[in-house]
């Protein structure tokens, strides 16, 4: 039996704001983990705060956005204590090139006790990335690499190989038939179609997964209780680079040190991020320029 300090929240009722079946993932994941019974802010249309389809443009970053979601499901659950929001981002890899990038955000405010704790997971699974098309051929091509049609896609026009879903639009896309005709109609009229993988939690079971592992962070990261005030969220928002190399000892980019801390009482803890005590000179921007 799970001790019953191991789910402080036991049927209390959080709001989930979301219109693209998150809680299929993310409920399962907060009543084992913290007890919490999660329900939907009804009638939310969540596409205001920014769309994967390129027609709602999102501003600020993403946890701006997130905490906009859970305010607007606030909103229509006045009574509730809690709020729940999830909010992804794709791109590049920082680091590593021709790589993708999937970053999710599940973000939790209590604002009885004036909590806010997010839950973060980042991967290069990611079936996120577009092609430039003329024909249905290319586009069959392109989609079946992005795991279609257990995937959607989005057809969108094009305007010197830029999208530019203000030419036309073409959501949920999940079959062949789908497929061919909105890349006819847009070939047709515009020459070529912007095929990019439909990035909606609901069109994208790889993205729903890492939604999920988000939530599992969440819930581990409320579990992290600060050693001093006991309050949730002890984890490490900042980590030191700098691991000597093994050759000329120069710092590198290598992570030497995290610092967990309190967002409530400000405790800092500093420990080695590994018992490593030398970087390899491969990581070395002095040896391996």
């Amino acid at each position: 039996m799970r001790p019953s300090d191991d789910r402080p929240y036991k049927n209390t009722v959080a709001v989930l704001a979301t219109m693209h079946g998150k809680q299929r993932v993310i409920a399962p994941v907060l009543k084992d983990g913290l007890g919490l019974v999660v329900g939907l802010a009804m009638g939310l249309d969540t596409d205001t705060f920014g769309t994967f389809s390129r027609d709602v443009e999102r501003t600020g970053s993403q946890l701006d956005a997130a905490r906009a979601k859970v305010a607007a499901a606030f909103a229509f659950a006045p009574c509730a204590r809690v709020g729940i929001a999830s909010e992804g981002s794709f791109g590049p890899h920082p680091n590593i090139p021709f790589l993708a990038l999937g970053r999710e955000l599940v973000l939790l405010i209590d604002r009885e006790r004036g909590l806010e704790l997010t839950g973060h997971f980042a991967s290069p699974e990611t079936n996120y990335g577009h092609a430039v098309v003329s024909d249905i051929e290319a586009a069959i091509a392109f989609a079946e690499r992005s795991k279609f049609p257990e995937h959607g896609v989005i057809v969108m026009g094009c305007v010197d190989e830029k999208p530019a879903p203000g030419l036309a639009l073409f959501k949920d896309v999940v079959d062949h038939a789908a497929l061919a005709k909105a890349v006819g109609e847009i070939v047709a009229r515009y020459g070529a179609a912007f095929v990019e993988a439909d990035m909606r939690a609901h069109r994208n079971p790889t993205r729903m997964r890492a939604v999920e592992r988000a939530a599992r962070d969440l819930v581990r990261r409320f579990h992290s209780r600060c050693p001093v005030c006991a309050h949730p969220g002890f984890d490490i928002p900042e980590r030191g680079a700098g691991l000597p190399c093994e050759w000329g000892g120069e710092p590198t980019h290598v992570i030497r040190a995290e610092v967990l801390t309190c967002q409530a009482c400000d405790y800092r803890l500093a420990r080695p991020a590994t018992s490593a005590t030398t970087a390899d000179p491969g990581r070395c921007e002095r040896c391996n320029p």
